[in-house]
């Protein structure tokens, strides 16, 4: 079954392919037209977070969530 990102690969691929006019050479373009039209899909979907993504990319934890860091240890309890 084809997905809503699947068609819209398919018609930046067209849209691409199109515009160059059928060159062989330019066939990476298409594909390239093809992943853009796919993540702009993803994008309007909600799927893909690009804060998520610039997060990981710089390693910095994001804000409100993301991993905290490493545990801290837990105190310990004076025995008496």
């Amino acid at each position: 079954m084809i997905t809503t990102k699947h068609f819209a690969a398919a018609l930046g691929f067209a849209f691409v392919a199109a515009w160059i006019g059928w060159s062989f050479g330019y066939a990476l373009l298409c594909l390239v037209g093809a992943g853009v039209f796919y993540v702009l899909a993803g994008l309007v979907q909600g799927e893909i977070d690009l804060g998520e993504i610039q997060a990981r990319l710089s390693g910095r934890p994001q804000p409100g969530g993301g991993s905290p860091g490493p545990p801290r240890p837990r105190p310990r309890a004076r025995v008496q």
